[in-house]
């Protein structure tokens, strides 16, 4: 059996173990940095495959340019980290969840499939809920006027024009199904993992209209409700015509949890993974990036290391971004 090993975040990486692949995980959700001795330690192994999932963090794999096994990244935050694709260079493989970005990335690497879409999903065991609906609107998630200013703002003018929304933190697998109406904002224009994990259990969902291939997903009116970015107006509007017709809720929830049903589960991605990887000659593509333009690689990386070496106020991050610029083997000893 072949062996993988998932850094960052997990997202749908445990479920790759379905799919013909020992799956060890190193989950890693603040900076710093992963050696290559040290994922050798934890698979007690060299791995046939390092795939990092986005954790919205600063490179973390020392050298994964050197490494020798097939590398991947999935890239999630690319609307907020615009160095994303140029990071990209250093993988084999990448997946990118915002299809507006994925052009970006695919001139960061020549060959066919070796950059693909794979759009957000919901958990596998996520769905409907007996109970009464308690709250007219919901919008559940972080509201920070220091992190989430738009967000912050826009729902306090919301709250003011419609006392029936409810603003709420926790499992969203409990909350949504308590809701007649499900509301999604999105900060920077992303298809974010809102939509689907609200699909995913029958909710009623009204999300803004974003590009990133949300409309090829689900059909606006049939499947989810979506209103004009930023427009209060349009919103109230659409919010108060759902309120006044049960059946139409009804009737959207049951569709979006169809079509979550049928292809955007956490085991859909898992799958589909699985075949992408499957379908790449794993050595040859490694022997290309090892034996390669090094210089020219290196030139790219370069200026990337060296950006985090000034930008971050963490000394020893500082320092190892400078030995990776100086393509030294391994971050500087504290």
């Amino acid at each position: 059996m072949k062996h993988l090993c998932w850094i960052g975040h997990p997202y749908f990486g445990p479920g790759l173990a379905a799919h013909g692949w020992e799956v060890t995980l190193i989950k890693r959700r603040s900076p710093g940095f992963v050696t290559w001795d040290e994922v050798v330690a934890a698979c007690g192994r060299a791995p046939d495959a390092v795939v990092m999932g986005d954790a919205s963090l600063p490179p973390a794999l020392f050298g994964v340019e050197r490494w020798p096994c097939l590398t991947a990244m999935h890239f999630v935050d690319s609307h907020i980290h615009s160095w994303h694709p140029l990071y990209s260079r250093a993988f084999d493989l990448c997946s990118v969840s915002l299809r507006d970005h994925l052009a970006g990335f695919a001139e960061q690497r020549p060959g066919p499939g070796r950059t693909i879409w794979l759009p957000p999903w919901a958990p596998d065991h996520t769905g409907p809920r007996p109970g009464p609906r308690q709250w007219d609107l919901l919008f559940a998630g972080t509201v920070n006027p220091a992190t989430t200013p738009g967000r912050h703002a826009f729902l306090r003018e919301l709250g003011a024009r419609f006392p029936g929304l409810h603003i709420a933190r926790g499992d969203f697998g409990e909350l949504f199904p308590k809701a007649r109406i499900v509301l999604n904002y999105c900060e920077r224009g992303d298809l974010n993992f809102r939509v689907f994990e609200a699909l995913g259990t029958g909710a009623c969902l009204l999300t803004p209209e974003v590009g990133h291939g949300q409309d090829s997903l689900f059909t606006p009116g049939r499947d989810l409700f979506t209103y004009p970015p930023g427009d209060m107006d349009a919103l109230l509007g659409t919010v108060r015509a759902l309120l006044a017709d049960p059946a139409a809720r009804t009737r959207a929830g049951e569709n979006g949890l169809a079509r979550i049903d049928a292809g955007h589960r956490a085991a859909h991605r898992a799958r589909d993974y699985a075949a992408w990887l499957a379908s790449h000659d794993a050595p040859a593509l490694v022997a290309a990036r090892l034996e390669g333009p090094r210089q020219q690689l290196r030139s790219v990386l370069r200026v990337l290391y060296l950006h985090f070496a000034e930008a971050l106020p963490d000394p020893a991050l500082r320092a190892g971004f400078l030995a990776l610029a100086d393509g030294r083997p391994g971050p500087p000893q504290g």
